[in-house]
């Protein structure tokens, strides 16, 4: 009984495994065979047509940018648990894998608590939370400066009306986390006010270094972004650039999508501001479709071996 107990819960995980990789590969092929925008031999032309030797300074930038994700979950899980270098990758890596085809890859959080004994899983909920809300602290900071240079830059307007429902708008989210700040909302023991204390317990030298390499990995996926914006024949110049590479960031972090149109939407934020600058759709669109294969395909079909191989203890 024990043995067929434990066979069935082994058929289990490889059907779980299949349908993880059937769901990631599936939607690889969904966004690269069935997109509209661009046409993937076309952007496979454009990239032969370019000088080679910049590629691999392409990937040296992903590379660079995955390096720091690790280092910065290497360094939040510590009071959980001591990882070495290459452990925190395979766990960085398989956990994209798991998210990839998730909306707003929400299925991080579920992929890393899975690694860990089921007594640290909420723990590792907390820091991966903090992991991620560091990464998007960061992002904000940078976006509101773009949002205020394209707006004032490229005449974008915001009526006394609008600016009256951002406001209660944040009023109403505020007053509402407030009242609801011990309810157990998402996950059974936790609540915004477990979460804050938590947080504010954590040490101050984690805190700064993985703010640290959240700084770093922003840095980076924007240079790269520019640069491949470049590389495509786009002619800007780097200070109009990179507000608009920072206002891109912004929305495409606060705008929640599903799935099957988050390349969509967010190739769509892309063009429509750089076409503020003048900026033409082709370009654009041939760097978002760069930035993603490098920065999210290329390590989710690395992370599939880890998701294959993975036995959890």
């Amino acid at each position: 009984m024990i043995a067929l107990s434990y066979k069935s819960k082994q058929y289990g995980l490889i059907a779980l495994k299949v349908l993880i990789l059937m769901g990631t590969f599936g939607y690889i092929y969904l966004k690269i065979a069935q997109n509209e925008s661009i046409s993937f031999s076309e952007f496979i032309v454009t990239i032969r047509n370019r000088q080679s030797t910049l590629i691999l300074l392409f990937f040296g930038f992903a590379a660079a940018n995955w390096f720091f994700e690790i280092l910065k979950w290497q360094t939040v899980i510590s009071p959980v648990k001591k990882l070495s270098l290459a452990t925190a990758a395979r766990q960085s890596l398989a956990a994209l894998t798991v998210s990839l085809a998730t909306p707003n890859r929400i299925g991080e959080y579920g992929a890393k608590a899975y690694l860990f004994a089921p007594d640290k899983r909420k723990q590792v909920l907390l820091l991966n939370f903090f992991s991620n809300f560091s990464q998007m602290g960061i992002t904000c900071i940078f976006g509101s400066y773009g949002l205020v240079y394209v707006a004032d830059n490229f005449g974008l307007s915001i009526s006394i009306t609008n600016s009256v429902l951002i406001i209660l708008t944040l009023i109403f989210f505020g007053i509402t986390a407030y009242i609801f700040k011990e309810k157990e909302l998402i996950v059974k023991g936790l609540s915004i006010g477990k979460i804050l204390r938590y947080t504010k317990n954590l040490p101050m030298g984690l805190k700064v270094k993985t703010i640290l390499y959240a700084l770093l990995r922003y840095i980076i996926f924007s240079s790269s972004f520019y640069f491949l914006l470049n590389f495509f024949g786009a002619e800007i110049n780097t200070y109009e650039a990179m507000p608009i590479i920072f206002t891109m960031y912004l929305l495409a972090s606060v705008i929640p999508t599903i799935f099957i149109f988050d390349v969509v939407i967010r190739g769509g934020i892309a063009v429509w501001l750089f076409s503020l600058a003048g900026i033409p759709e082709w370009p654009v669109l041939c760097t978002v479709l760069a930035m993603w294969l490098l920065n999210f395909v290329i390590p989710a079909v690395w992370g599939s071996f880890y998701v294959v191989t993975h036995r959890h203890t």
